[in-house]
């Protein structure tokens, strides 16, 4: 199904609460829920291209279909972030069977995004490219420490794959990537990147936002000098407060206004 066969009033697209503080709205149908999916994940892309995550072909965000749960929405292989639109998504099975559209995916969004999206249930969508700070991080091995306050957000939220095998064409790679990020919102991907994991799209891309600007920040840090960490008390504490899924939907929304209001034509 199409997003412009479907009459969703923009304006709805987040419902405020009686504080005037927005949540995530309820639907009317999975049909108008897939709708929104899409969207989000059309303006993921294009944020992905305005921060500078696009690397060629690579890199893929995924959202799980609400009503068929074992199919996930991708973007099709070699259109550029910039230029996705909600009509460009394809819907592919977890099986590999491409369900929706007339171009398939990457192969490597398949081998990791089937496994990760059938390990856990409770994802509704995964983010990765070949970011920077991410992939400079990634050579070291090493998980994050909690230096700044955005960084406790993954405080014990996070870990590391710690093989590096080439392209992951692989579903048995897929198996080890989704059972190394466990029960987690990321995994940093050993001499490659990120991904991260959200029980939105809203917050997979968000925390995929986050951890990137994470990693240049420590970066930066140890480069400066010594950082001194957060103590584990307070790191925990913070990631309590705005580490849970519905921070991460939150921290999206000034995100989508900026994108939407910019590039409307994302929700063609």
């Amino acid at each position: 199904m199409n997003a412009k066969d479907m009459n969703v009033d923009l304006a709805q697209l987040r419902s405020q609460s009686m504080t005037g503080i927005p949540h995530p709205q309820k639907f009317e149908s999975l049909a108008h829920e897939r709708v929104h999916r899409k969207r989000m994940l059309a303006a993921g892309f294009r944020l992905f291209s305005k921060f500078g995550f696009d690397e060629g072909v690579a890199g893929h965000i995924t959202a799980r279909d609400p009503e068929f749960t074992d199919c996930f929405w991708v973007n099709p292989y070699g259109i550029h972030f910039s230029q996705i639109r909600v009509s460009n998504l394809v819907l592919v099975s977890h099986t590999g069977e491409l369900v929706e559209g007339t171009r398939s995916c990457n192969d490597a969004a398949f081998a990791i995004h089937s496994r990760i999206h059938t390990a856990r249930p409770d994802v509704v969508a995964a983010a990765h490219s070949h970011s920077v700070y991410g992939k400079a991080w990634s050579t070291l091995g090493r998980e994050l420490d909690p230096l700044t306050q955005d960084a406790c957000t993954f405080y014990q939220d996070h870990a590391v794959y710690d093989d590096y095998a080439g392209i992951v064409f692989d579903t048995d790679e897929g198996d080890r990537i989704a059972a190394a990020l466990g029960p987690r919102k990321a995994v940093i991907l050993r001499n490659h990147g990120l991904l991260t994991v959200g029980q939105s799209v809203e917050a997979a891309v968000w925390w995929y936002i986050t951890m990137e600007r994470t990693c240049q920040a420590q970066l930066l840090a140890e480069a400066a000098g010594t950082p001194k960490p957060i103590a584990h008390e307070f790191a925990k504490l913070t990631h309590d407060q705005f580490g849970s899924d519905f921070a991460g939907w939150m921290q999206f929304q000034p995100l989508w206004d900026r994108i939407f209001k910019e590039q409307p034509d994302l929700v063609d």
